[in-house]
């Protein structure tokens, strides 16, 4: 339990501005523990994202759903929004896999970057604030703890880093494939439990169906980054959650529709 304790320590502590105290040196032990452990850190962040757009919903659902948009970046550091840029600007440049890593390790942020970061952001806002605040608050939980069960996934031994050296490569090929169905198998369950729970037993198979697209969408990203790209990377898995997490956004509305 206690080195379970300090892979979501670690999760935390990289993947999150919440203090946490530093690790030296992640060993493949230690970085096994961390992918396991990652949807945790998406439960965190997506409770805490959830409790500021109730705060804000309360005056109006716009002014909720930017809190919680807002949180979400914050607590992340804008990591995952600033992969998401560097892949949009490296996808964009429709250049051999080489020279798009390339373009996606550099500092600065491109035009397609740009475009990519507002049009997310907006379609992001404008999804929750079109749900009733008990949806709003369950796609912005499910959304964050269904994209890092995404990047799980894609951290399993079938799969490999882009670039050797880089940040993904520290966490590429070390979650045993047993881990990746059962965080799968757990996701499933939440999302039918909200569905049933929170939101009621007609809306149950709706938000299921919801939730397996959204899976879907994001390991459709998922592998379409590998074969363009030819693996990971550190970029990558940013976009990757934040695909999947509009994903969720978007197929919450439409699931809300047939309610």
């Amino acid at each position: 339990m206690a080195r379970w304790r300090s892979g979501f320590g670690t999760a935390l502590g990289m993947f999150t501005v919440i203090p946490v105290p530093a690790v030296s040196e992640i060993d493949p032990g230690l970085a096994r523990r961390t992918m396991g452990a990652f949807p945790l850190v998406g439960a965190v962040v997506g409770a805490l994202a959830a409790g500021a757009y109730c705060v804000g919903s309360a005056r109006s659902e716009l002014l909720g759903a930017v809190l919680a948009v807002a949180v979400l970046a914050l607590l992340t550091g804008g990591l995952h929004l600033d992969g998401l840029a560097d892949t949009a600007d490296g996808l964009g440049s429709r250049k051999p896999a080489a020279q798009a890593l390339a373009i996606m390790k550099r500092s600065d942020v491109g035009p397609m970057g740009v475009v990519t970061l507002v049009m997310v952001l907006l379609v992001d806002v404008a999804a929750l604030a079109a749900l009733p605040r008990s949806w709003a608050m369950c796609a912005i939980a499910l959304g964050a703890v269904t994209g890092r069960v995404i990047i799980v996934g894609a951290c399993s031994e079938r799969n490999s880093s882009a670039r050797p050296g880089g940040f993904g490569s520290l966490f590429a090929g070390v979650v045993p494939v047993w881990v990746v169905w059962l965080e799968w198998i757990l996701v499933a369950a939440l999302w039918g439990s909200a569905g049933w729970w929170l939101l009621g037993s007609n809306a149950a198979g709706y938000v299921l169906v919801a939730g397996a697209l959204s899976g879907a969408v994001g390991w459709a990203w998922r592998g379409h980054l590998a074969r363009r790209l030819g693996g990971m990377t550190g970029d990558t898995f940013g976009s990757i959650i934040e695909v999947t997490q509009l994903a969720t956004f978007l197929l919450m509305t439409a699931a809300f529709s047939f309610v």
